[in-house]
């Protein structure tokens, strides 16, 4: 990262317009067809742990679909390392905080793809205040909406299409584990996430499909320049014991552990959470 005055960016954040540019391409990443034939639907596709994840699943031998807001030329380019890998990109751009969105997306993915056998649900919105009572009653239906809301009419409409041995990977954070003091709508539905993780794992264990949560703790992405104030974003990731933030390249192998049913056949109920050194008690 390098901080300066221009550190902070509209949201909800373009890759371009950050401040250092992240590592988010896979660019070292060497794919050993742990996904060969899967069709793969990524919610947040377009920037961050989501482009890193779906250019991964490519290089894995799978085909994927992004979904996002409206983040067109990050998705375009997502496609088109997607596409170099080999593999097929849909492109599914709407606002997944609608009921109606969220079902199109799955449905537009099993169409175009030909079925649908791995779900990650990764898009997220955060917006930091300083006090519980700054937080708007906008705010708060909205930050649910997208974080967790979009996570249940997701899954619900891909369990129509996923196969029996399927995989749902969900996407929570250090934040649904721990809270934090000024994202406090965005870490409770963070761990929403992970009570939802669990309680689909024991209810999708008669189909065999495992369901996993991955929860990170800072990464570099656009919605930390989109979100939060230069201060917080020139020391953002320093209290970690590597002193630094991750970069969604780092993050995503943890996403194809559980894609891949060679790797995680036994894994189900399970958050990975890479965090940079920090240990959590229990």
């Amino acid at each position: 990262m390098e901080p300066g005055k221009d550190t902070v960016i509209s949201y909800p954040g373009h890759t371009a317009d950050m401040p250092g540019q992240p590592r988010d391409e896979m660019a070292d990443y060497v794919g050993r067809g742990l996904l060969d034939g899967k069709r793969a639907l990524i919610t947040g596709g377009d920037s961050g742990i989501g482009r890193a994840v779906a250019i991964a699943f490519a290089k894995e031998g799978a085909d994927v679909a992004i979904a996002y807001l409206e983040e067109h030329d990050d998705a375009m380019h997502t496609a088109s390392l997607v596409e170099q890998a080999g593999r097929r990109c849909l492109r599914l751009p709407g606002d997944l905080s609608h009921p109606e969105q969220c079902r199109a997306a799955v449905s537009r993915t099993a169409g175009a793809l030909g079925g649908l056998d791995v779900l990650v649900n990764n898009v997220a919105y955060q917006s930091p205040t300083e006090s519980f009572t700054d937080i708007t009653d906008e705010q708060w239906r909205h930050t649910f909406a997208v974080n967790i809301d979009s996570f249940f009419h997701v899954t619900k409409a891909a369990l129509d299409h996923l196969p029996d041995g399927g995989a749902i990977i969900n996407t929570a954070s250090i934040n649904g584990l721990r809270g934090n003091k000024t994202l406090m709508d965005y870490s409770a539905t963070k761990g929403a996430v992970i009570a939802l993780t669990y309680s689909l794992a024991q209810a999708l264990a008669e189909r065999r499909i495992r369901v996993n949560c991955v929860a990170p703790g800072p990464v570099w992405t656009p919605l930390i320049p989109a979100t939060m104030d230069s201060g917080r974003v020139e020391s953002f990731g320093e209290h970690t014991p590597f002193s630094r933030a991750a970069q969604p390249d780092e993050i995503a192998p943890s996403y194809v552990f559980f894609a891949a049913n060679q790797l995680s056949s036994y894994y189900s109920g399970e958050v990975l959470a890479p965090l940079g050194g920090e240990t959590l008690p229990g």
